[in-house]
């Protein structure tokens, strides 16, 4: 159940129920793609980093363990000794996106594993059977994401099959969750909005959805090759049509300036590979801006990453020492870099809570936006 606290012109502060613990929104997601987050951190990590939801995903934990197995390892908050709210992504943008050979039939989609190549079918059915194997918090709709640009004739066939292949995901997690034996009969399900860069598409397929009645409701297709400036007129033109006591959710978009522009358009959830991936290269979020700490100029500073940052890492590793540690290709590097950036992106929506609640929001967009993201 999502519950609205106030809002700031379209940006809302609220909060998400969940059988696992409650949200507090706007929200980011840290993506363990295969059960971890990558860089050697680990579920009992996060419980230190401000980390409120986990994602992991259906696609590469169909592959490896394999759901057969999470399941009779008693699902994935046993397996990862995460108990905190799970996010499981359908696999759908994996299967569009790293598999070289597949052929999309209305059942659904045959495709070559990306680690050995043999074949896969997944559709609306078996993604929502794999994910209450995985037995997460929240499941999200089999859909078809398409690349942009796309041809309007294709993104109105597929935007149609996504629907259809909603209401058969819902169908069947109905089913699912009524089933003896069913790790978490509770699991829910958000949907998602599909259309490519075409506006009225966007709205039919937003309309269609929003009328199932799902637990919350996802904009999927997008930072997917479309220009910023396309991205929020697409979020504009959908979150009118998102009901207003469900949970919305952009999906894999996650920098400070997406993240801001679009909680100002009225998204709550968010999701991003790229802060832990940047860290593993060296680059970290500060409040002064962003720093690569490959550059010479940290051998000999002694400073902390971020000099007003409470983490871990800050508290107790210099600059230089981090510094020596990637020179060195020492693995501890990305691992305190990538706890650092998780602590720095939960502080980061902490602090949008918090100027959301005492209705300054804007004035904290003017205030950081610059800087976040400048490169020091």
């Amino acid at each position: 159940m999502y519950h609205l606290i106030r809002t700031c012109g379209e940006a809302r502060r609220g909060e998400f129920s969940t059988p696992r613990g409650t949200i507090q929104m706007p929200a980011f997601m840290n993506v363990a793609t295969a059960g971890a987050i990558k860089g050697a951190v680990s579920a009992l990590d996060l419980k230190n980093l401000k980390c409120q939801v986990q994602l992991c995903n259906t696609y590469h934990l169909h592959l490896r363990p394999g759901d057969e197995v999470i399941r009779q390892l008693g699902g994935l908050h046993r397996f990862t000794r995460w108990d905190g709210p799970i996010l499981t992504d359908s696999g759908g943008f994996q299967v569009f996106s790293l598999a070289k050979l597949r052929n999309i039939a209305e059942e659904g989609v045959t495709f070559a594993s990306h680690i050995d190549g043999h074949k896969i079918f997944m559709g609306p059915e078996e993604s929502m059977q794999i994910q209450s194997n995985l037995a997460s918090t929240i499941a999200m709709a089999f859909d078809e994401c398409v690349q942009n640009p796309a041809s309007y004739d294709y993104a109105r066939a597929s935007c149609a099959r996504t629907v259809r292949w909603l209401k058969r995901s819902k169908r069947e997690l109905e089913r699912l969750n009524q089933k003896p034996g069913t790790l978490n009969p509770q699991q829910m399900l958000f949907g998602i909005n599909q259309g490519s860069t075409y506006e009225d598409l966007r709205i039919d397929c937003m309309k269609q959805i929003r009328d199932l009645d799902l637990d919350g409701y996802a904009i999927g297709g997008l930072a997917v090759g479309e220009g910023r400036e396309e991205m929020y007129r697409i979020i504009e033109a959908v979150v009118p049509e998102m009901p207003q006591d469900k949970p919305r959710y952009l999906m894999g978009v996650g920098t400070p300036e997406n993240v801001l522009e679009a909680i100002r358009r009225g998204v709550d959830l968010f999701d991003c590979v790229m802060p832990t991936r940047n860290a593993r290269h060296g680059h970290v979020f500060t409040w002064q801006g962003r720093r690569n700490l490959f550059n010479a100029k940290y051998k000999l500073d002694e400073s902390p990453l971020d000099s007003v940052c409470t983490c871990p890492v800050c508290r107790n590793f210099s600059r230089a020492y981090i510094h020596h540690l990637f020179k060195s290709g020492e693995m501890l590097a990305m691992r305190l870099c990538v706890m650092h950036n998780i602590y720095f992106y939960n502080s980061f929506f902490e602090k949008i809570r918090d100027s959301l609640e005492n209705g300054t929001f804007e004035q904290f967009c003017r205030d950081h936006l610059e800087i976040l993201n400048r490169r020091i």
